[in-house]
């Protein structure tokens, strides 16, 4: 048969091969294996019951043996790749099953819910909220090889330092569900981040018993807080509290306004230690070592200087992922720094999509989790779109020209940082919008402006100081630490004070994610006309976004009723000004509200309850059952703030929303057309039985 040439040259490809030459990378098996697993991942976790897992088992046998019989038969191409793909899918679903389910399995501390308790451990971190208060992670004792239990606890610290044995009084619960229907679920993070408990000290803390456990996790929480508390020290105020967050993680003196302010001006990510800040570092170290060996003549002459820099430097990145905490993106980072580095050592070029699908699978088999987390998919979504444009201008730069001025190379390497920032944003910012309904409208200044000297000043200067810390020798560069922070804050307070800084989005429907990243992936993965599909894709989503119908009503778990004024679209109303502030907070973010929510004359009340009108609809809210029979003939929703008898709702023409029915489903939005009710969505499905759902009853 004859086969069909394509674009890459010297390469032939048959019928069953059609399929790879569309994109760049996807004969990869690490590329393909690495979309597979995040694609399994991601369907677990959307699906609404727990399902069984016999036949995902089963479909994983078939599909490895179907590979491997296509493989040993030669014939590979579209085949065997597919087979590999739904291979991959397979695992990533049954990984994230079974890490659900062996989480769910783990002893949970016998903790006294709602009332005073003792919690005895030792303090793991502390934190800020979002309001500016301290809170306390004290990590309780566990079996070994149990899953490890926390329980945060609002509290003054009292001089406890992180690593150190407490025992205090307090009342904690469960943590709580999203409030409103995709929007951040407080549950399903804390199940996956062993949080057993939340809630208020009601006594000084005291000194606890000594744990006989956790001394590498003990020495390593006492080493961050000391190092973060020293920065803090030399430099007071918020630059001192910014330079413990980029070198240690550590954002508990960060006050809220700082990070609110970076957010809306673009900047926000320099917060997450990240690629940026691990390359930086190791480059920054790497450098050093090699400067260093090479000027020792008779060594530099028999040996490379780069292998012992390299693991050098590798040393370094791994000294630094353990200092800064080990979050997701830190994971993704390091393990790209580490590739990078082993790459010198060996002679091979590391940084590629290869390398990043290989981080991805690593960071997702230990945390299936994370494939839900802002932090993974933008992280994620950054890098490879640096590495596509880094391949595409390989690919299409004319030869190297001689060394240039000093002077053309300084505005070369600008000119390379404001690229490289505008391709980030442009890859993360429709995540971002996703996941926080806000986008910085002038975050490409911000970072044009402020990236410079926090790339070239502000983490050289924090590199060199956490070198010279153990030596007493920091403060001069903690002193260029502090100066650069300056500048970065003076452009910060600028941007984010400019009109229309930060712009709210009205939150889009859950499967506008999956859409958009099909386009995304497909955007940097194909070639020709595939890639103009794959954005194509991705505007059809965001166009798909904005045309969504916007629901008309929300419930609190509470029973607030949160409905658009009839008079005015652009306003609304609630039931109440008194309960549920944080729901209807979050729904107004969710909707881009700017009005204030108040209740209006809209809302006529007595007794018994409320009644009001959203557009085209009337409802009532009450606080008892006795006066059901008039209020389901006037309304077409009824909500309850008492659980109503199951023997009257068939005889309620209206939608009865009573206590119960928010106890097992939670917040809930409604979407209404013509008078009636079209559709519902809530919080939770009934009667669900997800392990984290489970586990928070």
């Amino acid at each position: 048969m004859r086969q069909r040439q394509t674009g890459l040259p010297g390469q032939t490809f048959g019928p069953e091969q059609l399929f790879v030459p569309l994109f760049v990378m996807a004969g990869r098996p690490a590329i393909v294996t690495a979309l597979g697993f995040a694609t399994g991942s991601a369907l677990y976790f959307s699906l609404p019951a727990e399902p069984s897992n016999p036949w995902v088992l089963g479909l994983a046998a078939i599909t490895l043996t179907g590979w491997l019989v296509v493989r040993a038969g030669r014939r590979g191409g579209t085949v065997a790749l597919a087979l590999l793909c739904l291979f991959a899918l397979t695992c990533g679903f049954a990984r994230a099953q079974y890490r659900s389910q062996a989480l769910a399995a783990g002893p949970v501390a016998a903790l006294s819910l709602g009332r005073p308790a003792t919690i005895t451990g030792w303090v793991e971190a502390i934190e800020r909220n979002g309001s500016g208060r301290t809170r306390l992670s004290i990590r309780l004792p566990h079996p070994g090889g149990a899953p490890v239990r926390r329980v945060r606890v609002l509290a003054n610290p009292h001089g406890f330092e992180p690593g150190d044995p407490i025992s205090i009084r307090a009342v904690v619960d469960r943590p709580r569900r999203a409030p409103v229907p995709g929007s951040y679920d407080f549950r399903f993070n804390a199940y996956f981040s062993g949080i057993a408990a939340s809630g208020y000290a009601i006594a000084a803390p005291e000194a606890g018993p000594e744990p006989g456990q956790d001394a590498p996790a003990r020495a390593i929480a006492r080493w961050r807080w000391h190092i973060a508390e020293h920065l803090r020290q030399r430099l007071p105020g918020r630059n001192g509290a910014m330079a413990a967050a980029l070198l240690t993680g550590d954002r508990s003196g960060l006050a809220p306004g700082v990070s609110a302010t970076l957010r809306a001006a673009g900047l926000g990510h320099t917060l997450a230690i990240s690629g940026m800040h691990m390359a930086l570092l190791a480059g920054g170290v790497f450098l050093a070592l090699r400067f260093g060996l090479a000027a020792i003549t008779p060594w530099a002459r028999r040996f490379d200087a780069a292998i012992p820099a390299a693991i050098g430097a590798l040393i370094a990145a791994a000294a630094y992922f353990l200092l800064s905490g080990g979050a997701i993106p830190t994971q993704r980072a390091f393990l790209m720094t580490a590739a990078v580095l082993t790459g010198l050592v060996a002679g091979r070029r590391a940084l590629s999509l290869h390398t990043l699908a290989l981080a991805m699978i690593f960071v997702l088999a230990l945390q299936p989790e994370a494939i839900r987390a802002a932090g993974f998919q933008m992280s994620f979504a950054a890098v490879a779109a640096l590495i596509a444009s880094a391949d595409l201008w390989r690919q299409r730069r004319r030869p190297a020209a001689p060394m240039d001025s000093g002077r053309s190379g300084a505005l070369a390497a600008l000119g390379g940082l404001s690229l490289t920032s505008l391709i980030a944003g442009l890859a993360t910012a429709g995540f971002a919008a996703f996941h926080f309904h806000r986008i910085a409208g002038f975050g490409l200044f911000g970072n044009w402006l402020a990236m410079p000297v926090f790339t070239f000043i502000v983490m050289p200067a924090g590199v060199v100081a956490l070198c010279l810390m153990p030596f007493g020798l920091d403060q001069p560069a903690l002193w260029a630490m502090s100066w650069g922070l300056d500048v970065m804050f003076a452009v910060a307070d600028r941007v984010a004070a400019a009109p229309g800084a930060l712009q709210p989005v009205i939150a889009a429907p859950g499967w506008i994610l999956p859409l958009y990243a099909c386009g995304f992936v497909t955007l940097l993965l194909g070639r020709g006309l595939v890639r103009g599909g794959g954005a194509a894709l991705a505007l059809v989503a965001l166009t798909l976004w904005s045309l969504t119908p916007a629901p008309d009503l929300f419930i609190s778990e509470d029973g607030i009723v949160v409905a658009q004024a009839p008079d005015d679209p652009s306003h609304w109303t609630a039931s109440s000004i008194r309960r549920g502030r944080f729901a209807v907070t979050v729904f107004l973010e969710q909707r881009a509200a700017r009005s204030a929510v108040s209740t209006t004359t809209t809302l006529h009340c007595d007794d018994l309850g409320c009644s009001g009108q959203a557009p085209g609809l009337n409802y009532a809210v009450l606080s008892s059952a006795e006066d059901w029979a008039v209020d389901c003939e006037r309304a077409a929703l009824v909500v309850l703030t008492v659980e109503m008898p199951s023997w009257l709702k068939p005889h309620c023409h209206a939608l009865v929303i009573d206590r119960e029915f928010l106890r097992q489903r939670g917040g809930t939005l409604i979407w209404t057309r013509d008078g009636a009710i079209v559709r519902t969505q809530s919080v939770s499905a009934p009667n669900g039985d997800r392990p984290w759902e489970l586990n928070a009853r």
